[in-house]
């Protein structure tokens, strides 16, 4: 193996997926400000929206996603610039 080709600050992160609240921890060289305490040790922690946990494919579990108001928010912004160019 190579000398002097990997990160010295590998350690213990704790990986937190935020829709249900699963933590799971591994070695990472990512920066965090915020730290949890997983079963009495503290750890530096990176929040997640979604993990193999949470995850649709991974559960089997179908789980709604509301995004009637990014489409309504793009459709009006689309609007907009198409008035804007009529004029």
């Amino acid at each position: 193996m190579k000398q002097g080709i990997h990160p010295e600050n590998y350690r213990l992160v704790a990986f937190k997926d935020m829709s249900n609240n699963d933590v799971f921890i591994t070695r990472s060289t990512v920066n965090t400000r915020e730290t949890e305490v997983v079963d009495g040790v503290e750890y530096p922690v990176v929040k997640l929206e979604i993990t193999s946990s949470s995850h649709p494919f991974y559960t089997g579990k179908m789980k709604l996603v509301d995004t009637a108001g990014r489409v309504d928010k793009f459709r009006n912004r689309y609007q907009k610039h198409l008035d804007s160019r009529k004029k």
